[in-house]
């Protein structure tokens, strides 16, 4: 199982990173390639980031159940303001919520968890929240065909 969604290529190939500042899981860097028609952060570029933010809080909520696939089953985003340069990502969720999708991991061998998602820019201005629902799944077969 990955350590980090870091480690994903595409994430790679995106340039998200590892946050070093509070709260914050994740970064984007700023950068012309994320630019959208209007000089700001394009859309895909910030859902980019909050998807793999909800992954990286979902695999740290995840620590002692490594044989388990996520899948990503909705997404619910509303954009706030235009973002301008480097983009932080934040992420949350009930830790009651947390629990029962571990216990139903546990009784079932699947799970549903949401996790909410803030991203702000470098001026601090929210620009996106989203909600990330996220089927799970034990990985006992070792096999990728998982009905969502």
């Amino acid at each position: 199982m990955l350590t980090s969604v870091t480690e994903l290529p595409f994430n790679q190939h995106v340039g998200i990173r590892k946050a070093s500042c509070g709260d914050a899981l994740l970064i984007l860097p700023a950068g012309p390639q994320f630019l959208n028609h209007l000089g700001t952060v394009h859309a895909g570029a910030q859902l980019a980031l909050a998807e793999a933010c909800s992954g990286e809080f979902l695999l740290q909520g995840l620590t002692g159940n490594e044989n388990v696939v996520p899948v990503v089953r909705r997404v619910d985003a509303k954009f706030k303001k235009p973002a301008n340069g480097t983009l932080v990502a934040r992420a949350t969720s009930d830790p009651s919520v947390l629990d029962a999708m571990k216990q139903s991991l546990s009784d079932k061998g699947r799970g549903l968890v949401k996790i909410s998602v803030k991203l702000h820019d470098e001026s601090g201005s929210l620009t996106l929240i989203a909600d990330f629902e996220w089927f799970i799944a034990r990985n006992d077969k070792q096999s990728h065909d998982l009905e969502v």
